[in-house]
């Protein structure tokens, strides 16, 4: 099988974010539409944890919240999208598909020397505090993918455990 490779760090980044994407499209595309919307951990404090729905609502969301950030670092004041609500498997992975499209987008804007920065003042700050230079927040957002992704594979092996001791 050949596999092509983007090329220098930016391309790397982006290699490993699609495969990180398509791991999670490949996970949730056997769930069933009416699944989404269960509730799966009511006791939760996580309000983007609470069912299928949720969890791949915030992914998307943050998804389009990291590229933003960094395509904000040029100057731009770029608002990212609302958080949206489906009721379909395929609009999420429609979603996911248009996460990579935009986050690619933005860093065609970008060179591999922009990637490190050691100054703060030339930083992302994250909604949460934590500050990063582009190639930590992009890492950020691969890493998000996969636990999120961990997550509803968990979900689904709980689900599939409860069924067969019914």
């Amino acid at each position: 099988m050949t596999r092509s490779f983007r090329k220098g760090a930016i391309g790397a980044l982006l290699d490993e974010y699609e495969k990180a994407l398509s791991a999670l499209k490949e996970v949730i595309k056997t769930i069933p539409d009416h699944a989404l919307t269960v509730i799966i951990d009511p006791d939760t404090a996580d309000d983007n944890c609470r069912s299928v729905q949720t969890i791949l609502s915030h992914v998307v969301s943050s998804g389009f919240g990291y590229a933003t950030s960094i395509h904000n670092l040029h100057g731009h004041q770029l608002v990212r999208p609302a958080k949206v609500f489906h009721l379909s498997i395929s609009e999420y992975m429609e979603d996911l598909d248009q996460v990579f499209i935009f986050t690619e987008k933005v860093f065609s804007a970008f060179k591999d020397n922009e990637l490190e920065q050691t100054d703060d003042a030339l930083k992302i700050k994250a909604g949460w505090g934590q500050v990063y230079d582009i190639e930590q927040m992009a890492e950020h957002a691969i890493v998000h993918i996969l636990r999120h992704r961990r997550q509803i594979e968990r979900i689904k092996l709980q689900q599939l455990a409860d069924a067969l001791n019914r």
